[in-house]
Order: C-alpha cells, then sequence, then structure tokens
C-alpha cells in the first residue's frame, strides 16, 4: 500500500510546518446569560496547570455540563466518533449547531448569538476565512503543547492547527470513469456531475479545490487566476452542479463527483458500502495541503468545556479519531515516535503522490482578496 507514507507522514508535516504559518481567528460572544456576575476563572485560564490541573478543569466543566460546538459533521474528519467519544468520557452533553455550515457560518453565528449561552464554545476553522478574523481567541495552551511544531501554533496559543487533509476528486465509480487529473472532469462523462465542497470565498475546502484546479492548469498557490477560470469553463460545459455537496447529496447520487478533502470523500466510501462505489484519488503532483485549526472562544459561554474539548481533542485519543477518519493529525510525527499511533489507521491512508502545496499567510491573504474580486462574476 501507498499511502502518506509513499514519501512518509513526516516529511508531508515537515512540508506543511515548514511552509506554513497560519493566522487563525474567529468571532465569539460575551459571556452567557447564564453566567453570574462573579469572573469566571476558566475564561482566563491559559492551561489546565494555570487553572489548577487537569482534575479541577474537568470538574469546572462537569458543572458547566454543556459544550457548544458548530460546523462538525459526523462524517468530517470523525467528528461523529470524537463528539461522542468526549460526552461518553465526561458525560457533557455536545450542542452541535449547523453540522454542514461553513467555517464563515462559524463566524457568523458567533455573532449573531453573541451575549446568548447558545454561542459557540469552540471553534474548527479554515484558514483562509479565519485571517479575516483575528481578535477573539482565548489563549489556551494543551498539555502537547511543546510537541506541536512552532509554525503550527500561535506562540501565546490563540489557535492551534489540528489537522490537516489532501484535495482530492470523490466519484461513483458506478456512474464516472476514474479521473486521474483535475482537467479531466471538463470531459462529457461528467456532464452535471461535478459538486464543489462549498463556496471557495467562505470554506477552506473550496478554496483549496480552487488551488488545486490552478495546480493543474500553470497556475498555483500565486496564482489562482487559472483555477478560476477551470471551473468557469466547467460551469460553461454543464459540468458544474450548482450544489454545495453532502453526504446526503452523495448517497442520493445527486452530486456523482465531488472536490473535498480526501478525509471527507473517503468516509463516504464506508458510509455507502453496498449501496455505490464510492472511491477517491488524490491526483498526483496537483496535491494541496492545508490545515484547519482549534481555538477557543474568548467569550465562550462554557469556558471549562470549551478548554477541557481542546484537551481532548489533542489528546492520542482525540488524534487517532482524526486519523482514523483518514485525517492527518498534527502530532501525528510524535505519535510514530512514541508508539501511541493507531498503525492500522495510519496503514488506510490515501496514496498520495508529490510534494505538497501549502499557501502561506501572505498566499492566503492574496488569493482570498482574488476570489472575492472575481469568483461570482467568472463562476457564480
Amino acid at each position: 500500500m501507498s499511502s502518506l507514507r509513499k514519501f512518509g507522514l513526516a516529511a508531508v508535516l515537515a512540508v506543511l510546518a515548514a511552509s506554513l504559518f497560519l493566522f487563525v481567528a474567529a468571532c465569539g460572544s460575551p459571556p452567557s446569560s447564564s453566567s453570574n456576575s462573579s469572573p469566571n476563572p476558566a475564561a482566563t485560564a491559559t492551561s489546565a496547570s494555570a487553572f489548577g490541573g487537569m482534575d479541577a478543569l474537568i470538574t469546572a466543566a462537569k458543572k458547566e455540563g454543556t459544550l457548544n460546538v458548530i460546523a462538525l459533521p459526523p462524517s468530517w474528519a470523525n467528528y461523529g466518533e470524537m463528539l461522542s467519544a468526549f460526552t461518553a468520557k465526561y458525560g457533557i452533553k455536545i450542542n452541535s449547531a449547523q453540522p454542514d455550515g461553513s467555517s464563515q457560518d462559524e463566524i457568523n453565528a458567533a455573532k449573531q448569538l453573541k451575549g446568548t449561552d447558545r454561542a459557540p464554545d469552540v471553534f474548527d476553522i479554515g484558514s483562509n476565512v479565519a485571517i479575516a478574523n483575528v481578535s477573539m481567541f482565548a489563549p489556551y495552551q494543551v498539555a502537547e503543547w511543546s510537541d506541536i511544531p512552532a509554525n503550527l501554533k500561535d506562540p501565546n496559543g490563540v489557535w492551534v492547527s489540528n489537522y490537516t487533509g489532501f484535495m482530492s476528486i470523490g466519484y461513483d465509480a458506478g456512474k464516472v470513469p476514474a479521473p486521474k487529473t483535475v482537467n479531466d472532469l471538463l470531459k462529457p462523462a461528467y456532464k452535471g456531475a461535478v459538486a464543489l465542497n462549498g463556496n471557495p470565498t467562505q470554506a477552506s475546502a473550496g478554496f483549496n479545490g480552487v488551488v488545486m484546479a490552478a495546480m493543474a492548469n500553470g497556475g498555483g498557490a500565486d496564482n489562482l487566476a487559472p483555477g478560476v477560470d477551470f471551473f468557469s469553463k466547467l460551469k460553461k460545459a454543464g459540468n458544474l452542479l450548482p450544489v454545495d455537496p453532502t453526504p446526503a447529496t452523495i448517497a442520493s447520487g445527486q452530486t456523482p463527483v465531488v472536490i473535498d478533502w480526501d478525509y471527507n470523500n473517503v468516509a463516504q466510501t464506508a458510509a455507502n458500502k453496498g449501496k455505490l462505489n464510492w472511491k477517491t484519488v488524490v491526483p498526483a503532483n496537483e496535491v494541496v495541503a492545508a490545515y484547519y485549526n482549534e481555538a477557543v472562544n474568548v467569550d465562550a459561554p462554557h469556558s471549562a468545556a470549551a478548554r477541557l474539548w481542546e484537551e481532548f481533542v489533542y489528546s492520542p485519543e482525540g488524534q487517532n479519531i482524526w486519523l482514523k477518519g483518514a485525517a492527518h493529525p498534527v502530532l501525528a510525527d510524535v505519535m510514530i515516535k512514541n508508539g501511541t499511533i493507531d498503525k492500522a489507521a495510519l496503514a488506510a491512508l490515501p496514496k498520495v503522490v508529490g510534494t505538497p502545496v501549502v499557501l502561506t499567510q501572505a498566499q492566503l491573504a492574496t488569493g482570498q482578496t482574488y476570489l472575492l474580486a472575481n469568483w461570482t462574476k467568472a463562476v457564480q
């Protein structure tokens, strides 16, 4: 089997760490309506030890009894198991809002719910949206802080990269031929079949789908114009669907081809076993990678539970849950070395050929500006 280990998981993460310095941000809400007038010590705790230790943090989180998350589809990077495992371990109820929402939806919801106990406590957010929202994260350093590469975290813990993936093409092998490159999707065989996961100006998956298309057409991280042109051609050919794909649209056959992160497409193979033959390909030498990022809402209504969630997802248990969902956790290198990695999940990762391209902060900002100015008029 040739997976990330085609050129080594360590090598992939080294490329990511060397080239990536993300600005991650979110908009949050002020203290919830259920807060009393006394300051909440968890709201300013920058680590579990600063709060009095993990036992104290667990006790406080259990007392709050609730965690609000947003835009976490159960099939995305195995978040369904992540959510249920957290509740099973700590007995904390999770309110999961807008599971099919985008990173921009997280920002919008935090603004709209400001001042209520329904505001998000934590965020999982793509970097292209995050760089525009840099003021509302609470500093927090998890127990594994020192093991996280410096280029994949804010020095003060305001944000921390959590997992990465590669842009891929998922397809129903019973309906369309196997694509080898992005440009194959322009062929008549893909008429009315191709969906991009999210508006590129609002969703990281959509944004990086444009980057992948740009790479396939002479552009790349510094030039997204060929990617926008590709999707314009795809629409004119009648191949691009005006549908934001979800597990439901895949299962129903509405979106036979989906450009999305590999971990999302891989999840659909298992979800539709016996129903449709869903396969995933990461086009060779058109490899795009990007981290999503964790952050605590500076005004989280359940500030202890928010911090306990961060501790859980960066623990070996949480990191392996992401790995089981074909996402590549930020602590994978360390876990390989110390023997805590799930070896079966590691071996099952999709085949990747080529050096991944990861946009820098400057490239993300420039690309986002370009898409905001050009995507709608060219494609929508």
